[in-house]
């Protein structure tokens, strides 16, 4: 596979894509806890805010082409925890590792957020899958930035609060990206020491009940519900 250095000025190397055919393309997603995804398509992995043991989790051993990182925070940027000699895609910008194509841009800060705070969601085009990772979202998207996230497929957003936003805004969010399936993130589990809230408040606040937790998603186009669909996942980080 050729390598070349397209934008040295960030220090992203971009890679030459595989042949892979968009329409039979399969994301396999796996909640590691907290914000911590891994993404897979074929051989190609993304891991998303590792967290550091600390956390009162360990996400167990976990390789990667790329690593994304929201913000500084040590609960979301761990890499060291991720083998494999990632490269790391941190804050805004556009990136690409072995044809999946990543992009971030800055979030709306709180009024009180400073510099170290700012927080990064990235989407990732994974052959004609179209994913977000929210972060440590504080405050509500703007009308552009929302408008500019189109045509969604998957969110990961958080429900837990405190940090970030409150249940009522996350449905506000929700209901303006339009996904087809919204999998929450970051919110209180067993072992997980941090002060957020559980999960329950943002279900019920969402009209669900009885919802049954799996594993891990494993998604192409055509499998996508015809209407937007809440995914719970297992953490599958165990307790450190």
């Amino acid at each position: 596979m050729r390598v070349k250095l397209l934008n040295p000025a960030r220090g992203v190397q971009y890679d030459t894509p595989h042949r892979t055919s968009a329409r039979r393309c399969t994301v396999e997603i796996v909640w590691l806890g907290h914000s911590c995804f891994r993404l897979r398509q074929d051989d190609v992995a993304i891991v998303t805010d590792p967290f550091p043991p600390s956390l009162g989790l360990s996400p167990g051993e976990v390789e990667a082409s790329a690593v994304t990182v929201s913000n500084d925070h040590p609960n979301h940027c761990n890499v060291s925890a991720v083998g494999g000699n990632p490269r790391i895609f941190a804050g805004p910008g556009t990136y690409e590792r072995e044809g999946v194509h990543v992009r971030g841009f800055l979030t709306p800060p709180r009024d009180a957020d400073t510099d170290d705070l700012r927080n990064t969601a990235f989407i990732f085009n994974v052959g004609n899958l179209t994913l977000c990772h929210l972060g440590d979202v504080r405050a509500p998207l703007t009308p552009a930035m929302a408008a500019d996230v189109n045509s969604l497929h998957i969110l990961m957003v958080p429900v837990g609060g405190n940090c970030t936003l409150p249940v009522p805004q996350v449905l506000e969010l929700i209901r303006a990206l339009e996904p087809r399936v919204v999998i929450p993130m970051h919110y209180k589990i067993p072992g997980a020491r941090v002060d957020i809230g559980t999960l329950e408040p943002f279900l019920k606040e969402m009209g669900l009940r009885d919802v049954e937790p799996q594993p891990r998603l494993s998604v192409t186009l055509s499998s996508l519900p015809q209407e937007m669909k809440v995914v719970v996942l297992t953490a599958q980080g165990q307790q450190s």
